[in-house]
């Protein structure tokens, strides 16, 4: 009988479970995996006890609505930069993103908001905010502009390698120019604005 692609990740899992005894944070990314976890891969792990956290990226709604109900003891963590308000939401208190790196004061004001005041106002203001920054991380050079984005935050990174190429002047200004907003803008918020 030919083995199905949930249950080769879910022995996958087991193996590495087995073998570091370690907790687990599962990474549900579907565009990387070309399957997402479903049922019939918890229903493998259920006995799996180091399985504490997921962080989900499928960019899917329904999955994080499912995660939150059917797996109520895993903890969630947004993967998805434009989706933390929605987890915050559905109880998620953790938030792996691509901008903190570079900003992460602003994204700290989002998770202490959300998630520590239950102010989803604020929340929502926040994350409108972060959203030209959410935007130009998606717009083609996503690594790079994390890499320019620590340069610009004092943090030395050594630049991206091949085939990658850098960023152009013009690009630079662009992202030097939304991360000053942003940054001005959640100040105002924060600061009761």
């Amino acid at each position: 009988m030919r083995c199905r692609p949930e249950q080769e990740i879910a022995e996958h899992v087991l193996a590495v479970d087995k073998a570091a005894g370690l907790p687990i944070m599962l990474y549900n990314y579907p565009g990387r995996m070309n399957m997402a976890m479903g049922p019939e891969f918890f229903e493998a792990v259920a006995g799996c006890k180091n399985i504490q956290a997921i962080k989900e990226s499928s960019g899917d709604m329904a999955s994080l609505h499912r995660l939150s109900t059917t797996q109520p003891n895993l903890q969630l963590s947004c993967g998805w930069d434009d989706q933390a308000l929605e987890f915050f939401a559905w109880g998620a208190r953790s938030w792996v993103c691509a901008g903190s790196n570079f900003v992460p004061r602003e994204h700290v004001a989002l998770y202490e908001a959300c998630v520590l005041e239950k102010d989803f106002d604020k929340g929502r203001r926040i994350m409108a905010a972060m959203l030209p920054l959410m935007d130009y991380l998606e717009g083609g050079k996503f690594v790079q502009s994390i890499k320019y984005g620590c340069e610009l935050a004092g943090l030395p990174n050594g630049g991206v390698r091949a085939p990658l190429k850098g960023m152009t002047a013009e690009e630079k200004a662009a992202l030097e120019q939304v991360v000053a907003q942003l940054k001005k803008n959640v100040s105002l918020i924060t600061q009761g604005a």
